[in-house]
């Protein structure tokens, strides 16, 4: 159990972080709060937007943020599962085979531009983030924890793009854009006034900040106070969404494990330990709406927020 002064302490290193990362991605802190959001929550992030918009700047500023192994896999359409897997190699001198892991085996992996790698190396992924784990000529091999996926994806308008499947997307916790910054925050860029990324990683950088260790977080956050009525709305949200008349797809059960988590999560970011009706609509676009509808973003999310608010 965290004493009260622990608390304290990363509650400022969470905000630090924040802070910091803001001065490396201007005028991004709703989307920042958010990513940071989904890693207490134990999830898996996708970042869908244009090329040149801070998606890996900002997988690369959290992992390093919180002080992880990290490692980034461009995803190409030769990309096989065993480079990212690793492979049994023979070892000379015994005359034994050794398992030599992969990329996978770190606590963070960036896959940049996940939408275009084949099916096969996909499926690789998948277990991965739904077990932690990888396997090899039948021996499984556990992978560090924590483990993150944060994963980049281009518009499916880009050329060599491919749409993820549905099963797959619903292992992301969360999906986020960071979209263009605003005329100030861009002209303050042009200016120079944005924190590089080496200075973010520097001496003076969040990775000093005591309190910023995950797997505690991760723990507390998982003991934020959600009382039987919080628990009814988000029953609300997702039994409206599997509606015969409403459009989309339904939110699955591991969605509304999900929205309760990463609800959890933002209540802890706002300072309380419980956690209200507010922190769950904060999160909800993010969890939900690259599950309703996989290939945009049409507001479904919004909806069946206003729906379900004007009956209760």
């Amino acid at each position: 159990m965290t004493s009260p002064a622990g608390q304290l302490e990363a509650d400022g290193a969470l905000a630090g972080l924040i802070a910091a990362i803001g001065r490396v991605l201007l005028g991004k802190e709703h989307q920042i709060r958010l990513a940071v959001a989904g890693l207490l929550a134990r999830g898996h992030l996708l970042l869908e937007d244009l090329p040149g918009t801070g998606k890996t700047t900002l997988a690369e500023a959290l992992a390093r943020g919180f002080g992880l192994g990290f490692k980034r896999v461009s995803f190409t359409s030769d990309l096989l599962p065993a480079d990212l897997t690793g492979i049994n190699v023979l070892d000379p001198g015994s005359g034994t085979f050794r398992f030599q892991g992969g990329p996978l085996f770190t606590q963070v992996l960036l896959a940049d531009e996940i939408n275009r790698a084949s099916p096969r190396t996909q499926s690789a992924l998948l277990e991965a983030m739904a077990a932690g784990r990888v396997s090899i000529d039948g021996t499984s091999h556990d992978l560090p924890r924590p483990f993150v996926v944060i994963a980049t994806q281009n518009g499916l308008d880009q050329i060599g793009t491919a749409p993820l499947p549905e099963s797959q997307l619903d292992r992301f916790l969360m999906r986020l854009s960071l979209g263009f910054p605003e005329r100030a925050a861009e002209r303050a860029l042009l200016a120079g006034e944005a924190l590089g990324l080496d200075t973010f990683l520097g001496a003076q950088g969040p990775m000093n900040l005591p309190g910023l260790h995950l797997p505690a977080l991760q723990q507390r956050c998982s003991r934020q106070h959600c009382s039987p009525a919080l628990f009814d709305y988000v029953l609300d949200l997702v039994a409206l969404s599997r509606r015969g008349d409403q459009p989309g797809a339904p939110l699955s059960p591991r969605a509304s494990q999900g929205l309760v988590a990463a609800a959890r999560a933002w209540s802890l970011l706002e300072g309380r330990a419980f956690v209200t009706p507010a922190d769950v609509q904060a999160v909800f676009p993010s969890v939900a709406e690259h599950r309703l509808e996989p290939s945009s973003a049409g507001g479904l999310s919004e909806r069946l927020l206003e729906q379900v608010n004007a009956l209760r």
